[in-house]
């Protein structure tokens, strides 16, 4: 049986059954309201605190990993832009040395930055800037084409000999390359030396292709010093010359034609492992072989070639 609850009624002195308080009902009820919001707010941060989630954990350890990287970052920035200004060098000169003319200037619309602001730019400069910029691009595609006419001159010109620029070797990368000229270290004597060539480090009886047409000029068997050696002489005074082979296909004076097979690598004479060493020179000049390889390659393969054989500091012969 329910029990009853009597009140006091003050105006009259009287006892009655007690009612329903709505508003005190309504304040328990947002009391417990506010008290579950609470303790829900304060559970979700507590467990927050405490329990990480898969892709928090991953962030913080990518974060983790940021922190610490980039510490190094500005001195790499600093270590790479004096090799960019050298690969950049290095193109103009393979480019004067190929085509007998001035490199053309860099990417003239490199400077269009402005457009990425043009929100906040008023239309008339935008108008002046663009008319500027086509009339500075149209003298610039004239010069262009001046240098294309120069060069396809150069190249049907009387007397003009394209170097041997094909690889010596079939799908070749840039991890299989080597030292390259200059001073490098010797494996067999751990001292510097003069290095006359780039190695290309491949698997013994790997294919070694004539760079170019020619005619063999010295085919040289040794156990010692570069080992097998073949020299062949191509127009315009060039001469290629490709050591430490195992096997040798062709004979002095024999005439071969660009991509032709003359041997196979190996590591004959002084060889630290099997590899081909490649030369090229003109008539008593030493040039660099990286230089007329450029055109069998992708430019993204040819730059990591050049930083690699100019940062290896040891040969393998």
């Amino acid at each position: 049986m329910a029990e009853n609850k009597y009140t006091l009624d003050e105006r009259n002195f009287s006892i009655r059954k007690a009612g329903r308080d709505i508003s005190r009902a309504v304040w328990k009820a947002v009391k417990f309201v506010l008290t579950v919001l609470s303790l829900t707010i304060v559970g979700y941060v507590v467990f927050a605190l405490v329990y990480s989630t898969d892709e928090e954990k991953r962030l913080k350890s990518l974060i983790s990993s940021y922190e610490t990287l980039y510490p190094a970052l500005p001195q790499k920035v600093d270590e790479i832009g004096p090799d960019l200004e050298r690969l950049s060098r290095k193109d103009d000169i393979i480019y004067k040395d190929i085509f007998h003319s001035e490199p053309p200037a860099d990417d003239p619309m490199s400077t269009l930055d402005i457009f990425f602001g043009s929100d906040s730019i008023p239309d008339a400069k935008l108008v002046f800037y663009t008319a500027d910029k086509a009339e500075k691009l149209v003298a610039e595609a004239a010069e262009v084409d001046s240098l294309f006419r120069k060069i396809v001159g150069a190249l049907k010109a009387d007397g003009f000999v394209m170097p041997p620029m094909a690889l010596p070797l079939d799908s070749i990368s840039y991890t299989q390359t080597g030292a390259g000229t200059g001073t490098k270290i010797n494996p067999f004597y751990t001292t510097t030396a003069q290095h006359n060539g780039v190695d290309f480090i491949v698997a013994q009886g790997t294919p070694v292709k004539a760079a170019g047409d020619g005619v063999v000029g010295t085919v040289q068997t040794s156990r010692k010093g570069e080992g097998n050696t073949v020299t062949i002489k191509h127009k315009g005074g060039y001469r290629t010359r490709y050591s430490h082979l195992q096997d040798i296909r062709v004979a002095p004076g024999q005439s071969v034609r660009k991509g032709s097979v003359i041997a196979t690598a190996g590591m004959s004479g002084n060889s630290y492992a099997p590899h081909l060493h490649y030369e090229v020179w003109r008539d008593s000049l030493l040039m660099d072989p990286l230089s007329f390889i450029f055109a069998s390659v992708s430019p993204e393969e040819y730059s990591n070639m050049v930083y690699v054989a100019q940062h290896t500091k040891q040969t393998m012969d």
